[in-house]
Parts: structure tokens; sequence; C-alpha cells
């Protein structure tokens, strides 16, 4: 983790990491004002912090009350040697605490991560440096062997060099990596959370087999999403790169709607038309880009191959970020190899999302086909040596598809939890199934997987492959564990041979597209300095339903996101026109607001929490609508979950409007005692929010301009930086 600390009056200091501020001064005996902890104080405080987490983890898993559970710390100084401290942590426990869970509480702490940190004595490097973001990959602390190579399947590159020329892509573009986790809970599974240092909303997960797979993995998957824009899906870029030669790439055009909003000729082809616009309904106001926000530019769209015959078709951007998100992208050291990972991806998702939802029971991997795959096998024994049994299922459909299946049961909970892998060599498939299971999770994360169920309506609902897609975590059929499989088990084999093995492979994925009857579109992107793609094969890789363009689209932010960053300018008819479009557009009450138009507010204020239900309350409060306001009011205090200040002032606000709205009530006869409940501060937030004086109490003044709002610069600064190159490789493609 990156924090970067600014010097402040007198002793004080700052330092900022991700979303947070941390102050630390001295004490008056030391020459300092003893405005805020110092930073021993808050080493020695983050142990006893850790501990408490881990006892608070290990209760709550266990439905155990924490109640009248107490810890403490105290560090104990040696004479002779101040920097060799004892530290020590004593936990309070219930009498009537059970042996077992007094000693499970008593591992749970040993198991704090600070502690382990100070136990194994980090490294210190202390160096001076020219520009702190100047050095990219500096905190990659996985640097394998330059003259190692080591070959895997699926790989066109050793490891090490496939390695090098990831991270010297990403340090070219200025973009500084770092490690924020390892997880190794059993043998041949690793698994790492990757982000950028600056910009950590950017951010993988890497799998594999071994540590350098596994950090192959992730910074694939970050290229992958840098060359096609992933990051910032959804996201305003603002005004100047609405404005800018490109916006989402040099190769974009922009095609301008037609009359009476139809779409315009030359975008998408018949192909494409009849799956996405199969009624006519689509609009091609449906289809702006909700990044640019530039209605009057027009439509912006991408160009695609079309593989059944090498015609280029250009989809719109906002299309695809709608309909199939992370989907069929890849990064790779040869475009074959990136588009083997993709196809793998779109059958590993399209056929489980078949087997799932038509509650398909898999038949098993045959014990001698396992054994083939030793390493794979440590890993299956070592999860049922913690209770954890394990299904190996061919989920191939009877040799189709290059599919396979680990699942794993939690008898501790009843939760089960279907992992899915593809690739042309079935060992591939099998490795990923394995490590997917247990990509960032420890072995408490998976006390949260839900129950199987007999309801099909729940495993058929359509957000439940949602949940599948992004993490694995939806609902399963109990039907999917019936012993009678659908299929006969079929130790497949798609792998090519020989020097070309890869181009082979790919071919052959194409060729089980195209006897499905099944069009694929592709687009490569080589601007940043390494090889990524895209596939899309329209009415089969979408995760979400096409009807979401026309009733669930991105771009209805452009509706809401100029009035919602200037609300502290509009006038009272502005204002009930906002009130208005967020009444009529059938918005989730729950939706937060960061969500709908597009911004990276910071998750820690008011802005970071709001909902579109808060943002109607404050806007009635504003119009001195108060019968509506505290009808909200009550909602909020009922239904929504946010920080406990911002609770109790809309307990303050309740107590306020009841009294106001009351016919034989008088604020003045109250007053006092809601000072000494609420305090002054927060009641008179509350009496001006009735009044007219404070309107929209807690959000800070934005703009379009974006110039408050420093988590959202900063991943646009992240976007920037690919701008600009991209920009460069444009300038030098357009003078050859």
């Amino acid at each position: 983790m990156e924090i970067k600390v600014n010097f402040l009056d007198k002793l004080r200091l700052e330092a900022k990491f991700d979303d947070f501020t941390v102050l630390a001064d001295q004490p008056i005996r030391y020459k300092g004002d003893g405005s805020a902890p110092g930073p021993f104080d808050y080493f020695l405080a983050s142990s006893a912090l850790c501990a408490a987490y881990f006892v608070k983890l290990y209760c709550e898993t266990r439905g155990i009350s924490t109640e009248h559970i107490r810890l403490s710390q105290n560090n104990i100084v040696d004479p002779d040697n101040r920097y060799l401290q004892t530290i020590k942590i004593q936990v309070e426990l219930p009498a009537d605490m059970s042996d077992k869970d007094r000693q499970g509480i008593l591992r749970s702490i040993d198991r704090c991560t600070v502690k382990k940190a100070i136990q194994a004595g980090p490294t210190f490097i202390v160096e001076a440096v020219d520009n702190l973001d100047a050095d990219a990959q500096a905190l990659l602390t996985l640097s394998p062997d330059a003259q190692a190579q080591t070959f895997i399947a699926g790989k066109d590159l050793p490891l090490e060099q496939t390695i090098a020329n990831m991270t010297a892509v990403l340090a070219n573009l200025g973009i500084k990596i770092e490690i924020a986790s390892w997880r190794n809970l059993v043998p041949n599974v690793w698994s790492l959370h990757i982000r950028d240092a600056h910009s950590p909303m950017c951010f993988t997960n890497g799998k594999g087999s071994s540590k350098e797979s596994a950090l192959a993995s992730a910074l694939g998957e970050y290229i992958e999403r840098l060359n096609n824009n992933h990051f910032y899906a959804g996201v305003f870029f603002g005004e100047d790169l609405a404005q800018a030669d490109f916006v989402h790439d040099p190769r974009e055009r922009w095609f301008q709607p037609g009359k009476r909003d139809a779409l315009p000729k030359g975008l998408l082809d018949a192909h494409s038309l009849s799956i996405y616009n199969p009624d006519g309904e689509l609009r091609a106001s449906h289809l702006f880009d909700t990044n640019s926000g530039n209605t009057e530019r027009g439509i912006c769209a991408l160009p695609y191959v079309r593989q059944s015959d090498g015609e280029v078709v250009y989809f719109p951007s906002n299309l695809v970020e709608n309909l199939f998100v992370s989907n069929g992208m890849s990064a790779g050291n040869t475009l074959v190899e990136a588009q083997v990972q993709c196809l793998s991806e779109i059958f590993e998702r399209a056929v489980k999302r078949e087997i799932l939802e038509g509650e398909m029971a898999l038949p098993d991997v045959p014990q001698a086909v396992l054994a083939k795959y030793p390493g794979i096998v440590a890993g299956i024994e070592a999860l049922e040596a913690q209770g954890f049994p394990v299904l190996v299922k061919d989920a191939s459909l009877g040799g189709v598809y290059p599919v396979m299946c680990v699942t794993l049961m939690n008898p501790r909970t009843g939760g089960v939890f279907a992992s899915f892998g593809a690739h042309p060599r079935l060992e591939v498939a099998l490795e990923r199934s394995l490590t997917e299971l247990l990509q960032g999770r420890s072995f408490e994360g998976l006390n949260d997987l839900p129950a199987p169920t007999f309801i099909s309506n729940a495993v058929t609902e359509p957000n439940n492959f949602v949940e599948h897609f992004i993490d694995s975590s939806g609902i399963v059929s109990w039907r999917f564990f019936s012993a009678q499989a659908d299929h006969e088990f079929v130790e497949w084999d798609f792998a090519g041979q020989g020097e070309d093995a890869t181009a082979q492979e790919a071919a052959t994925l194409f060729g089980i597209l195209q006897a499905m009857g099944k069009e694929a579109y592709v687009t490569v992107h080589d601007q940043l300095g390494a090889t990524a793609c895209r596939i899309l094969v329209p009415g089969y890789s979408e995760v979400y339903p096409v009807d979401d363009l026309i009733w669930d689209n991105t771009n209805k932010a452009l509706l809401f996101r100029a009035d919602v960053l200037n609300l502290h300018r509009l006038d009272d008819e502005a204002l009930e026109a906002l009130l208005d479009r967020l009444e009529n557009n059938e918005l989730d009450d729950y939706l937060d607001i960061a969500t709908l138009i597009g911004i990276e507010f910071d998750d820690n204020t008011v802005w970071g929490q709001l909902t579109v239900m808060e943002l109607k309350l404050l806007v009635h409060l504003a119009l001195q609508q108060l019968e509506e306001a505290h009808e909200l009011v009550g909602a909020f205090l009922q239904y929504n979950d946010n920080t406990v200040e911002r609770r109790l002032f809309y307990q303050a606000l309740n107590v306020v409007l009841e009294v106001t709205l009351g016919e034989d009530l008088a604020l003045e006869d109250y007053v006092v005692n809601f000072r000494r409940m609420f305090g002054d501060e927060r009641m008179d937030a509350a009496i001006g929010s009735v009044g007219g004086s404070v309107r929209f109490h807690g959000l800070t003044p934005t703009s379009l301009q974006l110039e408050t709002l420093d988590r959202h610069q900063r991943l646009l600064d992240s976007y920037k930086k690919l701008h600009a190159a991209r920009a460069r490789v444009a300038a030098k493609r357009a003078l050859v």
C-alpha cells in the first residue's frame, strides 16, 4: 500500500492512502500540540485493533456475541534497549464460553496480520528519489530470475519473460502497481490482488499454481482491462476529454442519430441488429456513451472484425459496456494466445450458465484421470483435510466444450461454491477451476457461500447469473448434485500440437462457435505496448439481458449527471425538474448516486453514501416540501444503512419535522432537550434544513469541472496516461 505524507504546520503530519487521511502529532512534552496520536501510538494501536478484528471475525462466523468480551494490549519496554519490546495482548472471555471457543479465539488472535508482520521482521529500504511516481514497479516484490525459463501450458513465452514484458508496459505508461495481498491456502493454489498505487479503484486479481503464474495472471488481466478501458466503464471523463480528438480509441467513429431518433446507417450489421433490435424498439439515444456524455457528437462506436468474412463492423461502446462487462477480453504474449483466453472465458461462462440454469447434473471425473495431475490432487486433498468436500466434474457436456468444474461444499454452513474453468487443455481448465475457487478467499470467506435450493426460479433468475459472473457466489440447484448425470464423462482434449499449437487452439474454439451458428467479432488493441483483444459473440457472450439497452442503460446517467453535480446552484424550477426525473425513471431508491452518474466519490463522505432516496429527501427539503421529506426520513431511518453520524442527523431531522408538522406542538418547547440529545451542531443543521437556511446538509458543492473530487481525479489521471499513449501511437502511425 502506498502512503503519501504531507508536512503540515508545526509537528503535525498528514498521511493519505486509499480514501483515508490520518493525522499525527507529538505530545506537548515533545514540542507538539497533542492534537492527534503520534506515529508510534498508531503502530501500537494497529496490533491491538488487528487482534480484535480477528476475534470479531471468529465470533461472527460462529454466532458468538462479543458483548462480554474485552481485549487489551500493553507494551513492556526493555530497560536496556527501548526498541526491544514485549507486546502483551490479553482477552477477557465469558465464564460460560466453551474451551473449544476459548482456544479458537486465542488462535484467531495469533493470526493477526500486524503481529505476523512484526514477528517476521519487515525489511526497510530508505532512499532518495527524483520523483516518487517514477519507479513504476518499485512495489512489485516478486522479481523472477530473468535467466530462468518456466513454461506453462497456455503461455507462448516463459513466465519470467511474460512478467518482465508486462511490467515494462506498465512502467512505460507510468502506472505504479502494488501487490496488496497474497494468498496460498492450499498447495499449488496461489492468488494475489494488485492495484494502481495512485488510483486503487484500478485493480485485478490473479490466480495460478505458483506465485509466478498468479502474478502473470494478475498483470495480464490488468493489461487487458487497461486496453479495453474496463476500469473506466460508466465513469464521466470530464468535459475536456469529451471534446478531445478521440474519447475511447483513435479508431472510433461517431454516428449521428437518424430522423426521429432512428438508428444511424453503418452502425452494427444485420446479424447483430437482429439480436439487439428484434422489435425495432432500440433508439439512437439508447446508445450515447456514458463516459463523454457528449450527445451532440453522436454515438461513439469501435471497429470489430467479423470473423466469417473479415468485414469491419462498428459496435457502440455503450452497447459493449452495458451487455458484455468484462466478458471476452484478454491480453497475451501473442494475439492467438489472447484469443484462446478470450474464447475460453466465453465458453466457460456460457456453458456455466447453461448448466446452472438448466439445473444439469454433471459427471464426476474418475480418480484415475485426476491422478494424472498430482499438483491439482494435492490442492483438493488439502481442502478436504480442512473439512470441505470437493467434487470434480466434467462440464464439457459430452466433450463438446473445453470446460471443467470444481465444486466445494461447506458442511459448517450448508453453502456451496461451483467454480468453472475453461481451456483447450483439460489440465489447464481443471487447474483454473481450482484456483478460481480460492482466488482472494480465506477459509472464513467460504462461510458466506449460499445454500443450494430446489426452487428453480431462484437459480434461473437473471441476477443469479450476474452473481456467478462476478465472483461465482450465486445459488446452485440441488439437482446439480444428482448422481444421475445428464452426460457421460469424456476425457476431452482440444489442445494444438507443434509450434503453432496456440493458433490451432484458437481456430478450434472459433470453429465450435461456427458450428453453433454463432458469429464472432474481434477487435485488437496494441497501442499501449501489449497485445490485447476483445471478442463479442452476440446472443451468446452477453452477461446482462439485451433488454437492458432499453430499460436499464447506464447512459441514464446523462439525465441526472449535470444537475446532481451542480446541485447547489439549481433554482427551485430546476430542482423540481430533477425531482420529477428521479421519480419517473424507475430508479431503485437504494441505488447509490455515484453509480447512477458515474462519479467516484470518496466512500467516506456523504456523497459516497448518497442514494437516490436520500437525494430526493434533500431536494424535498430544499423545496420546503416538508411532508414529503418527513415520509422519506421515516423510510431512510427504517431501511437505509448509513454512518452513525448521518443516522443521528436524520433522527434529529425527524423530530424537528414531527414538531413542525404537528398541529399542537411548538419547537421552542422541545429544542433545549433536542440539543441535549443530538448536540448543537446537529440540531442547527436539522432546524436549518427544515427552515430553509441549510440546503443539502453534508454535501459539499461540486461541478462538472470535478475540481473537488480527488478520488475521481485520481481515476482520470490513470485514464489520461492511456489516452496520451494512444494519441502518440496514433500520430506516429498517421505519418507512416
